[in-house]
């Protein structure tokens, strides 16, 4: 059921600081895109291109964000969850909830970063990682 791994998302507390790492540090230049604000899901996000996947930098969209509250947590950032691709969103996610997964929300994809369809499957159901599925 699971496709490739679409990307690595990495919560941090300033996306410029983050990005310029990513773009200086690793020289990645030009394949660090730019900041884009995500209001449905309160985030901003920065996305490095990689040849193989893809790290996505993400930070709160003000103080009520989701995201706010893990780097409560984790002041200085960390590995928030990581991004699998289905073939088909609503199959993918009837079939973990007959798995016996939770899915986070109402259950009802939301359009994600890439304009594509997503859900998030909690933690507490595969060893403390957040799981998001994307339709390829």
């Amino acid at each position: 059921m699971l496709g490739r791994l679409n990307h690595v998302a990495i919560a941090v507390p300033n996306i410029a600081d983050a990005a310029k790492i990513y773009r200086d540090t690793f020289g990645m230049g030009a394949k660090v895109s730019r900041p884009v604000a995500q209001p449905d899901h309160g985030v901003t996000t920065v996305f490095v291109e990689l040849p193989n996947t893809k790290i996505e930098l993400l930070e709160p969209l003000g103080p009520n964000s989701p995201l706010a509250k893990f780097l409560q947590k984790n002041a200085t950032g960390g590995i928030h969850h990581v991004c699998y691709e289905v073939e088909n969103i609503i199959a993918a996610r009837d079939h973990m909830r007959a798995q016996g997964a939770t899915i986070t929300g109402t259950g009802e994809p939301t359009i994600g970063a890439h304009g594509k369809p997503v859900i998030f499957m909690h933690p507490k159901d595969f060893n403390g990682t957040l799981i998001e599925l994307e339709q390829a």
